[in-house]
């Protein structure tokens, strides 16, 4: 716990003081910056374990931040999660499709920022009860001890959301994944995401996949099932 360290880049003082107190409780070590920009040269200066990201900021906005640090190979798999006041669906949506692994809406209770962090840190760690191992797809391969995938030998970069996705899927070709199945598989129990966070990630992860994203089929009315070549 104590080399975990989180950057909150949050601009309103008492936000940032709160969720700074609740994670120093926490044992976790906590860095902080009050601008995109200062956040930005923190992140690629300190490394952190995971950021904590205001969408709203006074010079350059939380998924502009969000953007350049998923496009930096330095900073590119720091597990990102978006702390905002806007409910708006198109705001959540736009802040995965670009990368975000998680959000939450303020106001928001200390627990469950706690919650919600812990379990990102769980699945960008891969600390969970799965084997490790390596899954064959025709010519998809996810090595889940080395959290890579391949399409035809070429690696991809997917967030760890997609990764655990498509982990899930693959892992049980023709089997058909609820929403609320994928949910508790892929983003834990304690985190609360919507049907469309889910159709979000599937998009996004068959893009990546190129024509064989085309595997991943949509079941109307009940979910998602990978099927075999």
């Amino acid at each position: 716990m104590s080399e975990t360290v989180i950057l909150v880049i949050e601009d309103e003082a008492d936000i940032r003081e709160l969720v700074e107190y609740n994670l120093k409780r926490e044992g976790y070590q906590v860095i902080s910056a009050r601008s995109g920009l200062d956040g930005l040269e923190l992140a690629e200066q300190k490394m952190p374990t995971l950021v904590l990201l205001d969408l709203m900021l006074p010079d350059v906005d939380g998924l502009t931040v969000c953007r350049r640090l998923k496009s930096t190979p330095a900073t590119q798999k720091i597990p990102v999660v978006m702390l905002t006041a806007k409910t708006e669906e198109a705001d959540i949506v736009s802040g995965l499709e670009i990368g975000a692994d998680d959000y939450i809406t303020k106001p928001f209770s200390p627990r469950v920022l706690i919650a919600r962090l812990r379990a990102v840190l769980r699945r960008d760690t891969g600390d969970s009860s799965e084997a490790q191992e390596v899954i064959y797809a025709g010519e998809i391969r996810i090595d889940s001890g080395r959290h890579e995938t391949t399409v035809s030998g070429k690696r991809i970069e997917l967030t760890s959301t997609e990764f655990r996705l498509l982990y899930l899927l693959a892992g049980r070709p023709g089997w058909v994944f609820s929403r609320d199945q994928i949910v508790d598989a892929v983003r834990g129990d304690d985190t609360i995401v919507t049907d469309r966070t889910v159709d979000v990630h599937i998009a996004g992860l068959r893009k990546k996949l190129g024509p064989k994203g085309k595997q991943i089929e949509t079941v109307r009315g009940v979910g998602y099932r990978f099927r075999e070549e």
